[in-house]
């Protein structure tokens, strides 16, 4: 098995260690089958998955969203029909998922647990047919944010190599790397309050949510960076104004996808 980066060793599985089930022959980029992380979902024949996935990981303040935004009628407007997924999303446990951590109480295991169970119902019934279908799949965030969410709060990376490895390899990752003071900047001048699970609050980094922020997407910032050589993220200085990374990004896509610029 390969990574998208490293086409001549064995693939790290999603945690960074090398995978535990069966694997799926043959490559992730341009014309190849895809391929899971490790065992997959049952009966998905890969060689039938047309289309691309195309993820987008970044902090929220990162410009994620609107990226994702403005790339889905770009797109379209090249004649590639196009679909979005993301976090939380799911009609399984979306809804409760998000009822649970208005709480604050969720356990690292049982928060870990209901996202896994909101992407793999996703992948299933809404990312697997439409690459079937032919459709560029945008992703709002992959494994790779819940896994840095779980590695953050103390969280066994072998277990999230089992969790994770029913994962689809995407056709390419672009990571929006935004400084933390610039993040704390950005939520702010869209919501009076930081989000106590984005701010660390959950595992006592400190009694003030500001450095408690702060410290936190530092932590998350490292963990992204040291999957970037493991997964073939390319990284993007979302630091700049929205239309600099947009058109960075539509750069980057249309190499991928052949478009002419």
């Amino acid at each position: 098995m390969t990574t998208p980066a490293e086409s001549n060793r064995p693939a790290a599985g999603p945690s960074g260690s090398k995978p535990t089930g069966p694997v799926s022959s043959g490559s992730s980029g341009g014309n190849s089958i895809k391929r899971f992380y490790g065992h997959g979902i049952p009966g998905v024949d890969l060689s039938k998955l047309a289309g691309k996935l195309i993820v987008i990981e970044g902090a929220d303040g990162s410009g994620r969203t609107t990226l994702i935004d403005i790339l889905k009628p770009w797109l379209e407007g090249h004649g590639h029909a196009v679909t979005t997924f993301g976090i939380k999303r799911s009609t399984l446990v979306g809804q409760e998922l998000e009822l649970a951590k208005q709480g604050n109480t969720l356990g690292k295991i049982t928060m870990g647990l209901f996202y896994a169970t909101d992407f793999a119902d996703q992948l299933e019934h809404v990312v697997v047919p439409a690459l079937r279908a032919g459709f560029v799949v945008l992703a709002d965030r992959y494994i790779y944010t819940l896994m840095a969410r779980e590695l953050v709060r103390g969280v066994e990376p072998e277990w999230l190599t089992n969790l994770y490895h029913i994962a689809l390899i995407p056709d390419s990752v672009f990571y929006l790397s935004v400084s933390p003071q610039i993040l704390l900047e950005r939520n702010f001048a869209k919501n009076p309050t930081l989000d106590y699970w984005e701010s660390g609050m959950d595992i006592g980094l400190h009694d003030n949510v500001f450095d408690s922020f702060i410290i936190y997407q530092k932590r998350m910032r490292q963990q992204f960076l040291k999957m970037k050589d493991v997964y073939g993220f390319q990284v993007i200085n979302a630091n700049r104004p929205i239309w600099v990374v947009a058109k960075d990004l539509q750069q980057r896509v249309a190499s991928l996808m052949n478009i002419p610029l």
